[in-house]
């Protein structure tokens, strides 16, 4: 019977676990979350396919300095030809060789394009390395977004903790009003109103705990992990060291590493080729060509001659586009237009980095002043709940006053731990402007 009970019981597990219930918890500090994102998110992983696409038009652009080579070989059946005065009279005739073959070989190479290949493979090298660009920012927005939700996950983990130690704190009041009924010094309506206060932290813990689980599941999904599997934070996060840097400090990183600055660069240079390209349309391309033909019957001749005629020969080629004088001039100014538009996107993208870096700077500055001000906030609210529990005790306080007292603790305790996590959020917003996540 007991082994009886022991599969139900197993079943039951297997069954809680196979419908998400049975949660795997996992620690994870920055680090490791960031390279679980590097490997398994699909957003990266399409950016980095998107890199090895440009790494192959690189080397077809490359591709186009090989010489082109063509060969043709065909057979034909050749019916009889006719013969006719130039007034189509006197027809007559012409036997044919029935039997016809071709085989040509030729091949051409480019010695001057007017720097067409060499814009062609500029511009797919700064296409490849536009490709490796849009895969950094995309790295560094997931990240940054992990980073969200895994501070956020912290967060919560703090607010419950903090929940939970002062419905502690309420229950010792609880349980001392109980006793000092049975003395009859406490009326039940002040014991119902602590426990009204009691169930509205039990209200406020089961949102918290719900909203903590909406986090994790966010963070889990992004991640690609297992179902069910619950992330714990590192407990030492807010015990990190932060960097602390000057505004130019950050200002000179961010012009270093900020992947849109290096965007808009790139396009600047694309555009400058581009303008190179359609100059090219306006000079001569030369190449060398060669063939080799062998054909047969020979057929400019009366009768028909039945042999194999074989010739070579090897050149130089030149050709040149006369319409490109009156035609590209459009192309070519508007390539140009392209080139400045693309400079003066980069000045507008230099001043939205410099703003967004000093707006984040002063933010991330304000933060310390809020941590040493609610630092102070949960000193005072502290000893006002000391004080009030004390003088409640011995009947010198309402109980509105223990209320309001525990209250201003809750918020004030509340208050510091939002006010850590904001800190550290800061720092990675710094870090995420700069792109030096």
């Amino acid at each position: 019977m007991s082994k009886k009970k022991r599969l139900i019981g197993l079943l039951y597990i297997a069954v809680l676990c196979s419908q998400g219930l049975c949660a795997q918890t996992r620690q994870m500090g920055i680090e490791e979350l960031f390279r679980l994102a590097d490997e398994q998110s699909k957003s990266i992983q399409t950016y980095r396919t998107g890199a090895e696409s440009a790494e192959e038009a690189l080397k077809a652009a490359k591709a186009q300095r090989l010489p082109d080579v063509n060969v043709s070989l065909s057979a034909s059946y050749w019916g009889n030809g006719k013969l006719w005065d130039r007034d189509f009279g006197n027809a007559m005739t012409v036997d044919m060789p029935h039997f016809g073959n071709n085989f040509a070989l030729e091949a051409q190479q480019v010695i001057y394009a007017g720097g067409a290949i060499s814009s062609g493979i500029k511009q797919a090298e700064i296409g490849k390395a536009l490709a490796e660009l849009d895969l950094q920012k995309n790295v560094q927005e997931i990240r940054f977004l992990l980073v969200g939700h895994y501070l956020n996950v912290y967060k919560l983990d703090n607010q419950i903790r903090v929940v939970q130690k002062n419905m502690e704190l309420i229950e010792e009041v609880i349980a001392n009003m109980k006793a000092r009924r049975e003395q009859g010094t406490v009326l039940k309506n002040d014991i119902t109103r602590y426990e009204l206060q009691k169930e509205q932290l039990n209200l406020q813990l089961s949102r918290v705990e719900d909203a903590r689980k909406i986090a994790n599941h966010q963070l889990v999904t992004a991640l690609h992990l297992p179902e069910g599997t619950e992330i714990s934070p590192d407990t030492y996060l807010l015990e990190r060291q932060i960097l602390t840097l000057t505004e130019d400090d950050w200002q000179d990183m961010a012009e270093t590493n900020n992947i849109l600055l290096k965007q808009t660069q790139a396009a600047i240079q694309m555009n400058e080729q581009k303008v190179k390209q359609e100059r090219s349309e306006r000079l001569p391309h030369i190449s060398i060509v060669a063939a080799e033909h062998l054909d047969g019957p020979i057929t400019i001749e009366v009768p028909v001659l039945d042999n194999n005629f074989n010739y070579w020969y090897i050149g130089i080629g030149v050709k040149y586009n006369l319409s490109s004088l009156f035609k590209n001039n459009k192309k070519l100014k508007q390539a140009r237009l392209n080139v400045r538009q693309a400079q003066e996107l980069h000045q507008l993208a230099q001043e939205q980095v410099e703003n967004a870096v000093q707006e984040g700077y002063v933010n991330f500055l304000t933060a310390f002043t809020d941590l040493r001000t609610q630092k102070n906030s949960v000193k005072l609210a502290d000893e006002n709940y000391n004080v009030t529990e004390n003088r409640y005790k011995n009947e010198m306080a309402l109980l509105t006053d223990m209320l309001d007292a525990s209250n201003m603790k809750l918020t004030a305790d509340l208050g510091l731990v939002n006010t850590r996590i904001n800190i550290l959020y800061n720092y990675y917003k710094m870090k995420y402007i700069t792109h030096t996540l």
